[in-house]
């Protein structure tokens, strides 16, 4: 294995909680809130791009700020449960439960039932549109540990399923799939693609040498003008999404904060120092938020 980097976080909050909880907690990966905020922010992004109303609009960020906790969460089970055997060769995700032997493949499974049961009472608040989508996204969620097993792109599957909370927000505040919903999913893809990207240089050495693959792996010969294509291409489709909602050149100007933090990322791409990368990774929270300001402001 690698030099022994790990992201895990056994310390803080997770320390004092009870001992037979915490194996669970790292499970669900609780430690590093950073997961929860990448796979709420796009739904945020879907529900304020349509203009609700703006008790409607608080009700719906509530709902999607819970169904991101449990289905992050389950997405985590999910994915160490299919990846226990490679996380045991890898020197970031060796420590985590199931890979450990700290969580059993029984109690995985137990509690992945409650976590789809609580993310399942989250969708039937929602519309009977969303209530499709949400089927639909339970199959990103099962299929995308396998796609480092078969392809190159697996961070483009995780967009597609990460930012799955766009079109749902969208469709949760507007009761339609139109281009704007489109467009700002394209925009949530090529953003995780590129975050993902960064994140996946942590393990390059590991995953090289246990035959896994990723677009880290792929573009490691020009990391800076892949993460640049991917970000490019997100600011390009969030100018769609702006422009097809009618927030046309407003938004296009209020958007120059998160292109500027997406610029940041690049020019201090490091893929050889883990910690770095962890850092800029962790940084698309602001990315996101000032996405997500940009609406904000974009429709007063």
């Amino acid at each position: 294995m690698g030099q022994g980097f790990t992201d895990i976080s056994a310390t803080g909050w997770v320390a004092r909680a009870p001992a037979g909880w915490r194996p669970y907690l790292l499970l669900a990966r609780l430690d590093r809130p950073i997961g929860i905020w990448l796979l709420f922010l796009p739904g945020a992004w879907g529900i304020l791009l349509p203009r609700v109303a703006w008790g409607d609009t608080l009700r719906l960020a509530m709902l999607f700020a819970v169904g991101s906790v449990v289905m992050r969460a389950a997405g985590c089970v999910v994915n160490d449960m299919w990846d226990r055997d490679l996380d045991r060769k890898v020197a970031r995700t060796a420590g985590r439960p199931l890979a450990a032997g700290a969580v059993s493949m029984r109690g995985a499974a137990v509690f992945l039932g409650v976590l789809l049961l609580a993310g399942l009472l989250v969708l039937l608040q929602l519309n009977r549109l969303c209530w499709a989508l949400g089927v639909g996204s339970l199959v990103l969620v099962a299929l995308y540990p396998l796609a480092k097993r078969v392809t190159w792109w697996p961070q483009l599957v995780m967009g597609f399923t990460f930012g799955f909370g766009a079109p749902m927000g969208y469709a949760a505040a507007a009761g339609r799939i139109d281009a704007a919903c489109v467009a700002l999913y394209g925009a949530a893809i090529f953003w995780d693609l590129g975050f993902d990207t960064i994140y996946g240089f942590q393990d390059i050495e590991d995953d090289a040498l246990i035959g896994v693959r990723s677009t880290s792996r792929r573009f490691a010969h020009m990391p800076r003008r892949f993460i640049a294509a991917s970000y490019a291409a997100c600011v390009g489709c969030l100018i769609l999404a702006g422009r097809a909602a009618g927030v046309g050149l407003a938004f296009s100007l209020l958007l120059i904060p998160a292109a500027a933090l997406m610029a940041w990322q690049v020019a201090r791409l490091d893929p050889a120092s883990p910690a770095s990368c962890l850092l800029l990774f962790r940084l698309n929270r602001e990315t996101g938020l000032a996405v997500a300001a940009a609406l904000l402001a974009a429709r007063l």
